[in-house]
């Protein structure tokens, strides 16, 4: 069953927020300032529409709500809401409005009206003049959300719009400039990245960052937070050996080629050595000569043995889709770096695509670390709380359900391998779906959904199946899933962010069955499948098969013992294996987080050198630094030119020539750190940190950073014709981009710095 309060919970509460642990943020001052609001309910509710206006044009002249406002503000919007959209937000909403104005990541469970009290907040930041950024997970709920709430913004005088994928410059100027901007994360940041690229001031989209709130916070700020969003320029396809491809098709496992027992990296033997070279002609891959052949095997060897179809990407319309690990959709524009996406496509026998060199990039810590005021809101925020403290310095504040959850979890039934679990699956579905109760079956990934799927019809269970292949149709199947028989088979958190309302009659047969088939790397997603059912005192119940044969346990506790007992159906009820299963997760847990904390290191040594680039690069755009350090380097050839074409020619040729060689500097910084960073992991072999080797290198390159680029721009203005018409680059061969593109990639795709640095050790002994 949920938790609930107990008498002795404000006790507790005072002594986690004395020791300053996570998710212990004071919500006292949002629940009095809720229930004062809720005071004034009835007397704003006999006023007229214009004066109701009237009052919240009062509270523009606020600079900063204090107390009073705040109570005055929720009181006028819960009105508004009421007149606009026809709902009445809850007490308990209230106190999530007033947690995101004063600035926490307040928790609200699964269908307790996130989007309204988001917005809610939204406007009464913009009515205090801040600017407004609500950041979701996709591009659906940024456009959903901003339409849904519309009215409710028109109604406080509040201007609202959204940006995706498909929206053009001008659409994404005009949303920007609005009060209250609703964005992916991913849109947000590429958006950023382009801004960043910008040769005229006039052409930069985005205003300076203000407020974000972030919605599904733990989804943006931890999943999110590894991936580094990449803008690229156009350059030629990558060329793959289709020999080498053939090769690595005709390698058996165990004889040729073996992988770790948490199936991260993968190594040749000296059998499979000896076939690749001699199948390439008889080289030596060990020479300096063939060293590029040899990455081209390892990569292809990578995408051979470790990367599955329907598991760790799809082929779709002729291209490879990669699936989200932690949500089951397909990760759009996302691809692996480093040659690895054009040997999948080899693999799959399709073309390979153009690759283009990195320009610039973002991790999302670095993206929401550019706002100052951040807030957010999740149902399940209190399990990141450490996290969220750690890296973006923000407390975490429980807002209480407008009624208690009634919903029943059940205890894991455990069995000794997948076999068993998912005919347990099968069986436990199709006697739920006798009954009438709508079921919501949760899956690990695109196989095993479309596999249970197979099952359950030969059992005479139609079920609709939500994947990585019907993404789009994401939201309409997600919400038919509270219909009377309906069985929906979700991979991971797809549909996250749609509400499940249960059909008439479906609440007296018991909610929703919310049925997991195995558990995900961390228990907060676990939760949030749960979360499903029980929205707002509806009943349900939730229940997860899970097998000592699950990924989470091979990877995790790949040592460990089996179970004294196992029934004949595969049951297993022995406690030690039970603790292997917590085990594994907690494991797992760790090694996310793990991974978060590297990207998060590595990444600020480089965020402090874009920040110095990026102020230069805004002086130059927008004020005359270019001409002036011309000028102190290269008097004589300044003059000349502005005797010839006048100041205004000479600023614009000047800040051309200067924006060129800081963007062609930093892209060639970039390129360097990441050679860098690939091998800096066996500087733990002669006892050094590769951490502070990695920092003491990218601070010395960057050192000569600004003298170099001076240096070259100095000789491309005193080599450049520069005419009444400004100067032509690409006379000189200095071309930027033909095209951009952005996409995401999985940092540290072959994994951890010390799954980097077993793999070296091994490679000494083992080739490659």
């Amino acid at each position: 069953m949920a938790r609930t309060r107990g008498p002795s919970s404000g006790l507790r509460a005072r002594v986690r927020r004395f020791l300053q642990r996570p998710g212990t943020a004071d919500m006292r001052r949002a629940h009095r300032l809720a229930a004062a609001a809720a005071a004034r309910e009835e007397s704003l509710g006999s006023l007229s529409d214009a004066r109701l206006a009237d009052a919240v044009a009062q509270l523009r002249k606020r600079p900063r709500f204090t107390d009073a406002a705040l109570t005055e503000f929720c009181a006028l919007g819960r009105e508004t809401a009421v007149r606009t959209l026809g709902q009445r937000p809850f007490d308990v909403q209230l106190q999530g409005t007033v947690g995101l104005l004063t600035g926490h990541v307040v928790e609200m469970a699964t269908g307790e009206g996130k989007t309204l009290t988001g917005a809610l907040a939204a406007a009464g930041y913009a009515l205090q003049g801040r600017r407004v950024h609500v950041v979701s997970v996709n591009d659906y709920l940024a456009r959903r959300d901003a339409e849904w709430m519309g009215p409710l913004y028109a109604a406080l005088d509040v201007g609202v719009g959204w940006v995706d994928q498909w929206s053009e410059p001008e659409q994404r100027r005009a949303a920007y400039a609005a009060d209250v901007t609703y964005v992916s994360v991913s849109e947000a940041g590429f958006d950023v990245l382009r801004d960043r690229l910008r040769t005229g001031a006039d052409e930069v989209l985005l205003p300076d960052p203000d407020v974000v709130i972030v919605d599904e916070a733990d989804s943006v700020l931890i999943d999110e937070a590894r991936v580094p969003l990449v803008l690229a320029g156009a350059a030629a396809a990558d060329v793959h050996d289709a020999l080498i491809t053939d090769t690595v098709r005709r390698l058996r496992p165990g004889v040729h080629f073996e992988t770790d027992d948490d199936a991260r990296n993968v190594h040749l033997t000296e059998a499979g050595l000896r076939r690749v070279e001699r199948r390439l002609g008889g080289i030596d891959l060990y020479t300096a000569d063939h060293a590029h052949r040899l990455a081209e095997v390892h990569v292809a060897l990578h995408a051979h043995a470790l990367l599955r179809r329907d598991i760790d990407y799809l082929v779709r319309d002729g291209k490879v889709e990669l699936i989200d690990d932690s949500k089951g959709r397909v990760a759009h524009l996302q691809r692996w770096p480093d040659g690895l996406q054009a040997a999948v496509e080899a693999k799959e026998g399709l073309a390979t695509s153009a690759s283009g060199e990195v320009l610039d990039s973002m991790v999302v810590q670095a993206l929401i670390g550019r706002y100052p005021t951040v807030c957010g809101m999740s149902g399940t925020a209190v399990a990141v709380g450490e996290q969220l403290h750690e890296f973006y310095g923000l407390e975490v504040g429980v807002v209480p359900t407008n009624v208690a959850c009634v919903r029943t979890d059940e205890p894991d039934r455990l069995y000794a391998d997948a076999v068993s679990k998912e005919a347990a699956v099968v069986g436990y579905v199709a006697a739920v779906h006798a009954t009438g109760r709508p079921v919501l079956l949760g899956t690990l990934d695109v196989a095993e959904s479309e596999r249970l799927a197979v099952a359950l019809k030969e059992a005479g269970v139609d079920a609709a199946v939500l994947n990585a292949r019907n993404d789009a149709e994401e939201a309409s199947i997600i919400a038919r899933a509270g219909e009377r028989g309906r069985v929906t088979i979700s991979t991971q958190m797809a549909g996250r962010g749609t509400d499940i309302q249960l059909a008439d009659g479906v609440a007296d047969m018991g909610g929703l069955c919310v049925v997991g088939s195995g558990r995900y790397h961390t228990r907060r997603l676990d939760d949030q499948l749960r979360g499903r059912a029980g929205r707002q005192g509806d009943p349900g119940s939730s229940v997860f098969f899970t097998s000592l044969g699950d990924e989470l346990v091979l990877r995790n506790a790949p040592d460990a013992a089996p179970p004294a007992v196992v029934a004949s159906d595969g049951a297993v009820a022995d406690p030690g294996a039970r603790m292997t299963l917590d085990h594994a997760q907690r494991v797992a847990e760790g090694a996310h987080l793990e991974s978060q904390r590297t990207t998060w290191r590595y990444s600020r040594i480089v965020d402090g050198q874009r920040a110095a680039v990026l102020q230069h690069r805004d002086l130059v755009l927008r004020r005359d630094r270019a001409v002036r350090h011309l000028e102190e380097r290269a008097a004589e050839r300044v003059g000349q030119v502005r005797a010839d074409v006048g100041d205004d020619v000479l600023a614009a040729a000047a800040r051309q020539v200067v924006l060129y060689h800081l963007d062609r500097g930093w892209a060639d910084h970039l390129a360097f750190l990441a050679d860098v960073r690939e091998g800096i992991h066996l500087r733990a072999l002669a006892r050094e940190s590769p951490l502070d080797e990695y920092q003491k290198i990218a601070v010395q390159a960057f050192d000569t950073f600004f003298p170099d680029v001076y240096s070259r721009a100095v000789a491309t203005f005193t080599e450049a014709e520069v005419t009444a018409d400004g100067v032509d680059l690409d006379d000189l061969g200095l071309r930027r981009p033909t095209s951009t593109w952005t996409y995401l990639v999985t940092d540290n795709p072959f994994g951890s710095e010390t799954d980097r640095l077993l793999s070296g050790l091994r490679r000494k002994k083992d080739p490659l």
